[in-house]
């Protein structure tokens, strides 16, 4: 399958650069898969299309401030590192901008009096860079650190809490799960007095989130390991709602891969998971777990557009992304959102 079938024409004015307030307060378009139809209608009216019996599962991951900016020793030539990924107590893969930060390069983020230092080990498949870093990195984020946003966003929200699910608790990742950034705890609480079971599984949101699929073939992209959990009481869960015949609805296409993976020796029903993931979704994949989706509007030639066109189709995503644009939904990480039945 060719990559290029997953490209699309968006108006740039349609890449949203804030959220709407409330949360919930964006627009809901609306897939029936079975019947190829479209309603549109806002996030809030969430709760028309639930059954008391669903479950829904939702990523809990936290975005954290992955962003540093320093300075290579001892030339001084500035050097910005995007942390993707804890690869031991002090290790850490990290995308670098700068000129020639080859193996061995020191690098210094802060100032004097507080100053994080790391040496860089190795050069990734990806193009990236494994730095050691002196010290844990973590007690520096919140002081040296930055939330990083999407290279589409030329916008920081006042308040980066926006850039944050209301139930982000698992710290970890360097994008937000953005399908869950509509709810509100007032919505929460609705569908839960509804009867509907309410999930949480956790993947850490690394580089693939911001990069196209460039092999000219769908089927040759190597897609990046991430880190995810899926605990023994939700497996159960989950396990005993597929025996019911219950809907499991996955909030976000994180959830979805947590869910997918933890399913991959089994006919029904997942398995609990902890550790990496490069399950890589696109059309022909057979779904064992998810029933429905919600989920944002993606970017052309990406792995999460061929995960959304291997849950419904290719030519029925493109008919609905088409109208999307015509309607003058709002695009990406904080745009409108898509529930697909």
């Amino acid at each position: 399958m060719l990559t290029e079938s997953f490209d699309y024409d968006l108006p740039s004015e349609l890449i949203a650069q804030e959220p709407v307030e409330p949360r919930d307060s964006s627009r809901l378009f609306v897939l029936h898969r079975e019947e190829e139809r479209f309603e549109h209608r806002h996030f809030y009216d969430l709760p028309d299309y639930l059954r008391p019996d669903d479950v829904l599962v939702v990523n809990k991951t936290r975005v954290i401030p992955a962003r540093f900016y320093g300075h290579k020793v001892p030339t001084g030539g500035k050097v910005e590192l995007l942390l993707l990924g804890k690869r031991g107590p002090r290790r850490w893969e990290s995308l670098v901008r700068g000129r020639k930060v080859d193996v061995g390069q020191r690098l210094e983020i802060g100032e004097e009096d507080d100053t994080l230092r790391g040496t860089v080990e190795a050069i990734t498949e990806a193009g990236g860079r494994l730095i050691h870093f002196d010290e844990p990195v973590e007690p520096y984020m919140e002081r040296l650190g930055i939330i990083p946003l999407p290279p589409y966003i030329h916008k920081t929200p006042p308040d980066l809490e926006r850039y944050q699910t209301v139930y982000s608790e698992a710290e970890g990742s360097v994008a937000a799960p953005t399908a869950g950034l509509h709810f509100t705890p007032q919505l929460i609480e609705e569908i839960r007095e509804m009867g509907v079971e309410w999930l949480s599984v956790t993947l850490h949101i690394g580089l693939d989130t911001f990069q196209p699929v460039r092999s000219e073939r769908v089927e040759n992209h190597q897609i990046h390991t991430e880190y995810c959990r899926l605990d023994g009481e939700t497996a159960r869960c989950i396990n005993r709602a597929k025996a019911e015949g219950r809907r499991v609805i996955a909030v976000g296409t994180t959830t979805v891969r947590v869910l997918e993976s933890a399913a991959q020796d089994r006919d029904i029903g997942v398995a609990t998971w902890d550790g990496p993931t490069d399950l890589y979704i696109y059309p022909g994949y057979r779904f064992r777990v998810v029933d429905a989706l919600i989920t944002n509007f993606h970017l052309p030639r990406s792995s999460l557009l061929m995960l959304v066109a291997a849950f419904v189709n290719l030519e029925l995503i493109k008919e609905a992304y088409e109208e999307a644009v015509e309607r003058r939904y709002r695009f990406y990480s904080f745009g409108d959102s898509m529930l697909m039945l």
